[in-house]
Order: structure tokens, then sequence, then C-alpha cells
């Protein structure tokens, strides 16, 4: 069995490097035992619900029914949005482990299509006002808090982001300090700003690949300077963009089996142990 290579800097989130030869078994991760015996009926299991947060968001709440451990998952979506079907196929397995999972639309019913000229990006991009993608992120945090937290339902929220998403994980946390959620995971997060990265009270998982210009390990070692204590960067070789969420090879399959146990293990030792 092959092992990885990993570094730990004392007050830095540990970097840990993984090749394509590495599995699973070899990750130091606690929740294997615990999800080992899934069955595959539970994922069934799940409910899917449209909403209508304030007047203009809409999202889609899954919401485990076996085994519901009561906690709230916020997941941000890539650009592609959120009815893409790799987005909502992860957040039904994620809910399928006994959460429960808002995706809102950050986008306002105008998300990134793969048939547009590539040259329209920026031009989309910048209509998505950073101001407008914030208060709409808002709105879903309280109503994840009224729904789960106020209830006493959650003791703290969780949060997810995929690319686009996985770079407002950092600004929602360090908006947030530490008062609603208590753990985060970035997936090859773009337009990070390191400055932000001091004001995150919560620990945070970050997943990349050492193949994406938008999200270079480089950034996410600047960032681990100064992120919460006990955060973590791993970073696949060889893998690019959305490797974890839409894998497109076998190869891809088995990185993207990997980084589900680790957000899962994630967010079970941050958010279930600790209301134990």
């Amino acid at each position: 069995m092959l092992g990885h290579r990993s570094s730990y800097i004392h007050a830095k989130p540990t970097i840990v490097v993984l090749d394509a030869k590495n599995t699973a078994s070899k990750i130091n991760c606690s929740l294997l035992k615990v999800e080992d015996g899934l069955d595959d009926e539970a994922c069934e299991l799940v409910n899917g619900i449209e909403l209508s947060i304030g007047e203009d968001v809409d999202a889609y709440l899954f919401k485990a029914v076996k085994n519901n451990n009561g906690t709230g998952i916020l997941l941000l979506s890539d650009v592609f949005g959120f009815e893409d079907s790799s987005t909502r196929d992860f957040a039904y397995r994620v809910a399928c482990n006994g959460y429960n999972v808002l995706v809102p639309d950050l986008f306002r019913g105008d998300p990134w299509a793969k048939h547009r000229p590539k040259a329209m990006f920026e031009e989309w991009i910048t209509k998505q006002e950073p101001e407008r993608v914030a208060n709409d992120i808002a709105m879903s945090t309280n109503w994840m808090v009224n729904e789960f937290v106020a209830a006493g339902i959650s003791k703290k929220l969780g949060l997810i982001g995929f690319c686009f998403g996985g770079g407002k994980v950092i600004e929602v946390l360090a908006r947030d300090q530490g008062a609603y959620f208590g753990v985060g995971v970035s997936f090859y997060g773009t337009r990070i700003d390191p400055s932000l990265a001091s004001n995150v009270k919560a620990p945070v998982l970050f997943i990349s690949g050492d193949n994406y210009p938008l999200c270079p390990v480089s950034l996410l070692e600047n960032v681990g300077k100064s992120i919460c204590r006990g955060s973590r960067v791993v970073v696949f070789e060889g893998r690019g963009h959305g490797f974890a969420h839409r894998p497109e090879s076998p190869e891809e399959d088995a990185d993207a089996e990997q980084a589900f146990i680790m957000t899962r293990n994630w967010l079970h030792d941050g958010l279930v142990a600790t209301k134990s």
C-alpha cells in the first residue's frame, strides 16, 4: 500500500499532497468506520424540496429522512448553478449521510452554460455583483439558522463550496466570524482573497489539484499562513478543475471518492461529533 507525502507546520494547516496511486485507506479519516456500513437504500430516503428564500432567491433543500443528524449544510455551487446535476448529486450524497443540505441559486436564474462562448465569460461574471451574491448567501444562511440553529437542532452549520462557491467560502466564513458556521470545505476555490483568511474563525478543509491555475497551490499555502488553526490543505497531483464533483475518468472517480470521504469525515468531526 503506497503512502502519501505530508508536511506539518505549527499553527498552519496540514498540507497533504496525494499522488494518483494513493488510496483512501491511507488517509487518517476517523469516520470511515462510521460510514462503511451505509446502506444504498438509505440514499433513497432523502426529501428534495424547492424553496424560495425571500422574494428573489430560489433554492433546493436535500433533507435526510433516515438517520437525520439535524445538522444544516449550506452548499455554494460553481458557475453552472444550483440546478446542475453534478452539484445536486454531491449535495444528495452529503444528505444521504444524515445532513440537511441547502443549495441556493447564486445567479438568479442565469448560471453559466457550457454552450456559451468562453469569450463571454468575463462579461457574464461581472454581472454577478459581489454585493448581491453576498446578500443572497446571507439570506440563505439566515434561513438555515432559523430552520436549524435557532431551533436548537444544529449547534453549528457547515459550509461547502465548489470553484466560484469555493472562493466564496472564505468570504462567508470571514464575515461570519465563527457565529454560525463550525467548519468549511472549499473545493478548488477561485478568486480567493487571502487577506480575508485571518478573519476566518472556523477550520477549513481545502481540496484542490495541482493542475488548476485558478486555484494555485501557492495561493492556498499563502492562505494557510493566517487561516484558522486546524485547517487542512489537500492537493491531488495531476488533477485540475472539477475532479471532485464532476470526474471525467476512472482515475478521477477514485480521487473524487477520496475527496468525498475526506469531506464526510470533516463534517462529522467538526459538526456531529461535537454535539455529543
